[in-house]
């Protein structure tokens, strides 16, 4: 069985977010601990399972998703790399569709070679910050949102990118304080910058202290940043220590994220089921 990892949201190696990806056959899913201990081989933030349906009127493919401690409702980067190994594989021509936790999601390569997601926006919904939250963060929050069941995590925007970018949370404290995660942002301190808003995401309850490029948080991002900023089209780059830039366009209640990927990795997995 084939194995890649694929570095989402970058046109080069060893930057941007790494996935693993696996197409699997016709023949569905396979037992849930065995996909829940591959991941946690793969020890990546998100590793894809991926099969061919048939009959489904409305998508080609089933996706989910597992970090290295549980499945997730919503990954972005991982859908990403699922859809680059299909282009380049030719496994899959053309727009595909993803029946998935989230609902449909769509996958279309652009001519420049970047690919586009089309993701629900999440919902944001003012909320009171919890105890603690301040502290746990290493910063007071000027806005707390959260975005919603299909994520399941609280949207803070800090005072400004180098808030954002000297975070130092305690990842403990931090675990208990949201379902999924914790996503800081501000707007881009220097508008030459080749970007609008910065952010980096803190998942310790699923196992990942830092994400380090999270498409799912840019359908919260997204449309927060749009409404603050006025327009439907923007660039936001998550400022981890690999870095990476998803390109944002709000399209009615969905949104749009595109960027590039890269295989970096392929291999034989031999742990089969």
């Amino acid at each position: 069985m084939r194995i890649r990892i694929v570095d989402a949201f970058t046109d080069r190696p060893f930057s941007g977010n790494p996935a693993g990806v696996l197409l699997l056959d016709s023949g569905g899913f396979p037992d849930d601990r065995w996909l829940q201990q591959v991941a946690a081989e793969v020890n990546l933030s998100e590793t894809a399972f991926a099969h061919p349906l048939t009959g489904d009127a409305d998508a080609g493919w089933a996706l989910r998703w597992f970090t290295p401690t549980t499945e997730v409702g919503l990954c972005g980067h991982a859908t990403l790399a699922t859809a680059h190994v299909l282009r380049t594989t030719g496994a899959a021509h053309g727009p595909v569709a993803f029946r998935t936790r989230a609902g449909v999601l769509a996958a279309e390569a652009n001519g420049d070679g970047t690919i586009t997601l089309d993701f629900p926006a999440a919902p944001l919904t003012p909320v009171t910050p919890p105890d603690g939250l301040a502290d746990a963060l290493g910063a007071a929050p000027l806005t707390v949102l959260d975005t919603g069941p299909d994520c399941g995590d609280l949207l803070l925007e800090v005072a400004d990118e180098a808030t954002v970018r000297a975070l130092a949370p305690d990842f403990a404290a931090l675990a208990r304080l949201s379902e999924r995660g914790v996503i800081a942002t501000a707007s881009a301190a220097d508008p030459a910058a080749g970007y609008d808003f910065v952010s980096r995401g803190f998942f310790p309850a699923v196992g990942i202290d830092e994400d380090p490029v999270t498409g799912s948080a840019h359908t919260a991002l997204g449309p927060f940043w749009s409404e603050r900023l006025g327009r439907t089209g923007l660039t936001g780059f998550q400022a981890s220590a690999r870095g990476g830039l998803v390109g944002v366009r709000l399209d009615g209640d969905r949104v749009l994220l595109t960027g590039s990927a890269v295989t970096v990795l392929d291999g034989e997995l031999h742990a089969v089921p």
